[in-house]
Order: C-alpha cells, then structure tokens, then sequence
C-alpha cells in the first residue's frame, strides 16, 4: 500500500513538476523576447530621433545628412542594423552604407504623421528585418515637405537571443526539478509517517508483539486507530467466547459419557458383554471426538491469531520432562539436540500439542531410543522426531501424508494424535513428512 501511495505520488510529482517547470520556461522566454523587442523598438525610436535631427536642406532643396549615425553597425556592409530615408517629394533617398547596393521596400501606404510605424520587411540576403519608420514634416528651401525615416535591424537577433537564453535556463530548470521533487519526497516521508507507524504497528500485532494499536497518532487517524482496536478487542472476545463455548459443550458431554462408561461396565458385570461392548465401544468413539474437537478449540483459528512465537527449545523441553516422568519415557534414552534461540512462528500452546502427540506417539512405539534433533536451512528452522520402532504401514503412511486429511478414529493402532498434528500444521502452513528409516523406525519432519 506504501509503495503505491509512494509511487503515485511520485509520478504525479514528476508530471506536475515537468508541466510546470515547462509553462514556466515558456513564460519566462516570452516575458525576455518580449522585454528585448522592447529594447530594440527603444533602440531604432533613438536612431530615428537622431536621423532626424541630423537632416539638413541644401541651397536647392536637396536632402543632405552631414552627420552619421555613430553606430558602427551603420558602416559595416549587411551588418544586421540599417537606416534609410526618402523623400517623396523628389524621389531621392539616403541609405547607411550597411545597406551596401540594397535599397528597404518601405510600403507605400498613409501612415499619421510623426507616428511611428512598425512593421517587418525583407532584408538583404533574404533577412526578415523588423523596421520602423516616421513621417516627419520638414521646412524645405521651396516649402514643407514630408521625409520618411526608417531604422532596420535584423529579426534573427531577437530569435538568436531567445534561443540563447532557452538554452542556458536549462540547466537551473532541471536543478530546480530536482530540488522540486526531492522537496515533493521528504514532504511525503514526512506527512506518511503516522501512516508508517500504523502500518508497523499492526505488524506488531501480526508477529504477537502487540494486542492494540499504541502511541501518538495525529488527529486524523484517531478514529481509525479507535476503529482497529474496537475490531480487534471484538475479535479477541469473539475467539475467546467461541473457544469456552466448545469446551463447555466437550466438558459437557464428558459427564454421560462417563455414565453410559459406567453402565457398560455394570452390564460386563451381569454377565451382558455383548451389550457391555457395544456402549463401551460407542463410549470411546464419542469421548474420542470430543477430546479431539476439546484439542481443536483450543488452536489458534489462523496463524495471525496466535498469542505470541514459541521457542523452540523451551517448548520441546516441556513436553520432554512430562514424558520422561511416564513408565514408558523412564525406559528410553532420549537423544536431544535442539539449540536455544530458535523462535518459530506458532502459538506456544499449538506447539506443545503438536510435539507432544508426535513424542507421545515416539514414545509408544520406540524400543530403546528417541531422537529429537532441530537445525535451520535456508534460514528455516527444520526439526525431526524419531523412534527406532517397528515404523507405519506404508498405505496408512501415504494417508497420513495426504494434505487435509483426518485420520479415521477407527482405524487399527491410530488414535487422534497425528489428526490433531495435521490441524495444527494446516493453520499454520506447515510442511510435515512422515517416513519409515530405512534401518529402521519412524520419523517425522517438521519444516517450519
């Protein structure tokens, strides 16, 4: 869930980012294309504003400029800057030396007087020139006369600047993404902590390291957190409940078992054994179900409803020392070699049952010796029980291996026991192998 909340963020960071760092760029190169044509309409205003100044009338009316623009541009042949005035009046015209053998189309349309009029031309060589120009009256030796002055400068400046400038915001655009988008993650790090923290905790709870959900919350997942502990402390209730119920009721049908036991053998006694049997038998079939279904109670539902880990050691210890106290565990020699600080993932009690029908079993087929012996591969504790017995039928063996299935409580020298181990490695996802050894005996695998 993290990791698509993490990732979703990120690609809506990295689009929003790119997108407006983009916009940006767009905007930022039209606001200094803009500000630079600005300037150079500024630039050929002044031109203009000086040629006119400069214009003078010869004794007979001959337009003169005896003063030059300064600008060197003016002089150098197709330099990019061009001035050019005309006068109607007597067809003549003056041009910057710039201009070289060209002479500026100026249109021939009205324009107001002493207004600036701005437009693009063709240029030498094919240029695109933005041009402006101005109709300015003059008082000539034979009356007033109106002189057109225009100031040129080739357009491929302007794109040359702005392809300039696109290109050298690039690399503090991209410094500014990068800054961006790490800002993005560590304000996402930062805003999903409490969220990490729940996460962690119901890890806790997962792994029986905790029952609720603790700590400091902000307060928007106050009510969430409520939420989880309520179904929490409703389950727990729930699985206990259910659990006292089913042993009630196994509790409960102990007592008439025992009655109908009792009068079996009181019907033995008269002599009725025929009868005697038959309820004896019934008897213990039914007193067999309900210790088996009074075991099953008491197993976690699942493997995330265990109460907490189980050592290994300490578990098979219990069981060891109970048996050991029995006739026939006084008899044999006990084999054991089980390191300490091997935790596995099963509820403690759910363990004890398991290994004590597995040893209980070991314990009434075994001749002289049982072998207990655990160690991890491939990080996976692996644990093996054996006697050195007469070993299984091998068609009851591949029965017992069949995953999911109970044994049948009235099949020959079967009990609930190996019934009961494979309830318990079901809900915990166990791999559990039965095998006859070859020098003989029976072992069983537990592969945690």
């Amino acid at each position: 869930m993290m990791q698509a909340i993490r990732s979703r963020f990120l690609l809506v960071s990295l689009v929003s980012v790119a997108l407006a760092l983009v916009m940006a760029s767009v905007v930022l190169v039209s606001l200094f294309t803009r500000n630079l044509e600005t300037r150079i309409d500024d630039e050929l205003t002044g031109h203009i504003d000086n040629i006119a100044g400069a214009l003078r009338f010869a004794a007979d009316g001959t337009l003169q400029l005896p003063e030059r623009p300064v600008d060197r541009r003016f002089e150098e042949p197709y330099g990019g800057l061009y001035w050019q005035v005309e006068d109607d009046a007597r067809k003549s015209e003056l041009r910057s030396a710039s201009l070289w053998d060209y002479s500026l189309p100026l249109p021939d349309d009205e324009q107001e007087t002493g207004a600036i009029h701005r437009y693009r031309l063709r240029g030498p060589e094919g240029s695109s020139l933005i041009v402006q120009e101005r109709k300015i009256v003059f008082a000539a030796p034979d009356g007033r006369r109106a002189i057109r002055v225009a100031a040129a400068i080739d357009g491929s400046v302007v794109a040359d600047a702005r392809r300039a400038f696109a290109f050298d915001i690039i690399p503090y655009m991209v410094a500014l993404a990068v800054f961006l988008i790490a800002a993005s993650l560590a304000q996402l790090t930062y805003g999903l902590r409490p969220i990490s923290s729940v996460s962690e905790g119901l890890d806790r709870i997962r792994e029986r390291k905790a029952e609720r959900l603790t700590g400091t919350f902000p307060r928007e997942l106050r009510g969430v957190v409520a939420a989880v502990n309520q179904l929490l402390d409703a389950q727990s209730r729930l699985i206990d409940k259910a659990r006292a119920r089913a042993a009630d009721l196994a509790h409960g049908l102990k007592t008439p078992l025992t009655v109908l036991s009792n009068d079996a053998a009181t019907l033995r006694e008269r002599g009725d054994t025929e009868m005697a049997d038959e309820l004896s038998h019934l008897a213990g079939v039914m007193k067999a179900h309900v210790e088996h279904e009074l075991t099953r109670s008491r197993i976690a539902a699942s493997a995330d409803l265990r109460k907490s880990d189980a050592d290994l050691a300490a578990s098979l210890g219990i069981i060891v020392r109970t048996l050991k106290r029995t006739p026939r565990g006084e008899a044999l020699d006990w084999n054991i070699e089980v390191p300490t600080g091997i935790e596995v993932g099963i509820d403690p009690l759910d363990l004890q049952e398991m290994l004590g029908n597995i040893l209980d079993n070991a314990v009434k087929w075994g001749r002289s010796t049982i072998r207990v012996r655990a160690v991890r591969r491939d990080e996976r504790p692996v644990l093996t029980i054996g006697d050195d017995g007469p070993g299984a039928d091998p068609a009851g063996l591949r029965t017992i291996m069949q995953r999911g299935t109970r044994l049948d409580l009235k099949t020959p020298g079967t009990g609930i026991g190996l019934a009961i181990v494979r309830d318990i490695a079901d809900v915990y996802g166990l791999d559990i192998e039965a095998e006859n050894v070859a020098a003989g005996g029976f072992r069983v695998t537990i592969r945690f």
